[in-house]
C-alpha cells in the first residue's frame, strides 16, 4: 500500500516542529478534511535556508509534508513556487489514490507560506501564486464547499 520512503517519512519525519525565526508561514486544510499542516520557511536573500512542518493528520499527510520540506530546502523561491504535488508523490515512490490529496496539501501549504513571505515584503501574491495564500478556510482550494 505505502512505498518505502513514505513509511520512511512517517517513521522518521524530517524538518518536524515549529520555527520561531521563521519569515513565512502558512497554514492549510480543514477539520473537515481531516488534515492540517502548518509550514514554517526561514527565506534569506530569495533562497529557503530552512524548513519545518507541523502536521495533524494520517500517515501520508506527514510523509508528504516531511518530502515537501525536503524538496524545496536550499532553492530559491520561485523555484520553490514550481513544486508540484506530483513532484511529491514521485518523490515519495507514489501514494494510494485515495492519499493524493495530502500531496496537494503539502504543495498548497509551501505555496502559503511563500504567499505570506511575499505579503510580508509588500508584494502582492496573487499574481504570482494564483491566489491569496489565504487558505485555512478551505480544504484543497475547493471553495464550494
Amino acid at each position: 500500500m505505502y512505498s518505502d520512503k513514505v513509511l520512511d517519512h512517517f517513521s522518521n519525519p524530517r524538518n518536524v516542529g515549529e520555527m520561531e525565526d521563521a519569515n513565512a508561514v502558512g497554514t492549510v486544510g480543514n477539520p473537515k478534511c481531516g488534515d492540517i499542516m502548518k509550514m514554517y520557511l526561514k527565506i534569506e536573500d530569495g533562497v529557503i535556508v530552512d524548513a519545518k512542518f507541523k502536521t495533524f493528520g494520517c500517515g501520508a499527510a506527514v510523509a508528504t509534508s516531511s518530502m515537501a520540506t525536503e524538496l524545496v530546502k536550499g532553492k530559491r523561491v520561485e523555484d520553490a513556487l514550481k513544486l508540484t504535488n506530483q513532484a511529491v508523490v514521485d518523490a515519495l515512490d507514489g501514494l494510494p489514490p485515495a492519499k493524493i490529496h495530502c500531496s496537494v496539501l503539502a504543495e498548497e501549504a509551501i505555496k502559503t507560506a511563500i504567499a505570506d513571505y511575499y505579503k510580508q515584503q509588500g508584494i502582492d501574491p496573487t499574481p504570482i501564486i494564483g491566489c491569496s495564500g489565504d487558505c485555512a478556510h478551505c480544504c484543497g482550494h475547493n471553495h464550494e464547499e
